[in-house]
């Protein structure tokens, strides 16, 4: 049974973008259980081939050509690498579009918060993540409200796209921590999936990891704590805390990892790959949780040496974090490409299948069986896709729910027709 009625067309969010004439054209987002044929793609190994979907999953995969057309909707991926869809583990839906603001505060009554965690999610969907999860503010003046609204947010969005909520409470420990613990549990009952906060601003941060902790085995919930990382003795204490927590503990974005003499870092990595903590990295920036921008990443490639399970995340998407952030896991791979020093597939691999792990997600690969989790980008292969990552063609649950279209035009000259540049137009990988 689906989650949710058949979904109606649409149009993307505010996002400046053309879509290449509508996203209601002729594209074929009606009930999940329609069967679809992915003509013509590319996969990362050169081959061309067919896909098959239905049933919200991938039922064949054979050469171009070789599958049956017949009462089936088609899109043509002629030009395009198909790979599994990236995921967004670390999002902030409550906070996010808020830095073009007049000024002012920003506004936390609920249905602000859902219009903006709906757009942020949308948004992030268009770039191709067809999960995200989203850490959102409990406490202080605003209580339960912006989670009760993410929350509606990610029942408006069933069959768009997965929407989880993170549980970020600001202390635990203390007079003031004893009512951000009963919220806490309350938080929970009401659906956050996840457990999080950041141990960093509580006044004793060992007590906020026992509170974490303990009331993660308590409910079965994983744990995804906001942390700078710049301190080995409390990244020491949170592995032996964490050794053994099913489903598994996250953190990030661990940039002050970076500032650490390497002998630290080294054995502070070596300490949560024994305990399994995997690490979440935010290439273009710190978040606005941790209360400041940082001007360093996590040690990405340390961290992959000594066995840490690093993903990528987004962070914010223009907030106070990062007025400009983009909410796109493509860039967080392409910076992980060119600045920490990860093969292109590595640096994909961070924002698709090791985000999804992070997540609790099912494994996507282009193979019959798996979920119809899938992002089609105009390019031959990874190292073009994340440097030019312009058109995007989104399939969520065996549908397309995105796409992108992007026209790159010349001027006639002798040149370009002599170069044979590369053009991209509007009836491009039509249905």
């Amino acid at each position: 049974m689906s989650d949710s009625p058949p979904q109606q067309p649409f149009h993307s969010p505010r996002s400046g973008h053309g879509d290449g004439g509508g996203f209601g054209a002729g594209l074929p987002v009606t009930a999940e259980a329609t069967t679809l044929l992915l003509t013509g793609a590319r996969l990362t190994d050169g081959r061309t081939v067919d896909v098959r979907l239905g049933g919200g999953r991938i039922q064949a995969v054979g050469t171009a050509g070789s599958l049956s057309a017949s009462a089936l909707s088609r899109v043509d991926l002629t030009g395009y690498l198909l790979l599994p869809a990236p995921a967004e583990p670390h999002a902030h839906g409550d906070t996010a579009l808020t830095a073009d603001g007049d000024g002012g505060p920003v506004s936390y009554a609920p249905d602000e918060v859902q219009r903006r965690a709906t757009e942020a999610a949308l948004l992030q969907l268009g770039h191709g993540a067809t999960a995200v999860r989203s850490h959102v503010r409990i406490g202080d003046v605003h209580g339960l409200g912006p989670l009760e609204a993410v929350l509606q947010a990610r029942r408006s969005l069933r069959g768009l796209a997965d929407l989880s909520a993170v549980a970020v409470p600001r202390l635990l420990t203390g007079v003031a921590g004893a009512d951000g613990l009963a919220m806490l549990r309350d938080a929970v009952k009401m659906g956050a999936s996840v457990i999080g906060g950041c141990p960093d601003l509580d006044p004793d941060p060992a007590g906020f990891l026992e509170a974490v902790l303990g009331l993660a085995a308590e409910h079965g919930c994983p744990v995804d704590l906001h942390t700078d990382g710049d301190d080995p003795g409390r990244l020491g204490r949170l592995a032996s805390m964490a050794g053994g927590l099913r489903p598994g503990v996250a953190i990030g974005p661990c940039g002050g990892l970076s500032r650490l003499p390497l002998d630290a870092a080294a054995r502070a990595a070596d300490q949560l790959a024994a305990a399994g903590v995997r690490v979440t990295c935010l290439p273009q920036g710190d978040c606005a949780a941790l209360e400041r921008r940082g001007l360093h990443t996590a040690p990405v490639r340390l961290l992959r040496a000594s066995g840490v399970r690093v993903s990528a995340g987004s962070g914010a998407l223009r907030d106070a974090g990062n007025p400009v952030g983009r909410g796109d896991p493509l860039e967080a791979a392409y910076l992980l490409a060119s600045q920490g020093g990860l093969r292109a597939g590595e640096a994909y691999e961070s924002v698709s299948a090791a985000a999804r792990e992070a997540m609790g997600l099912p494994e996507v690969r282009v193979e019959a069986g798996f979920p119809a989790e899938l992002l089609a980008v105009r390019g031959d292969g990874i190292a073009g896709v994340l440097s030019l990552a312009y058109s995007r063609i989104v399939i969520h649950r065996g549908r397309v729910v995105a796409r992108t279209s992007a026209v790159r035009e010349y001027c006639d000259s002798a040149v370009a027709v002599a170069l044979d540049l590369p053009r991209q137009g509007r009836t491009e990988a039509g249905p």
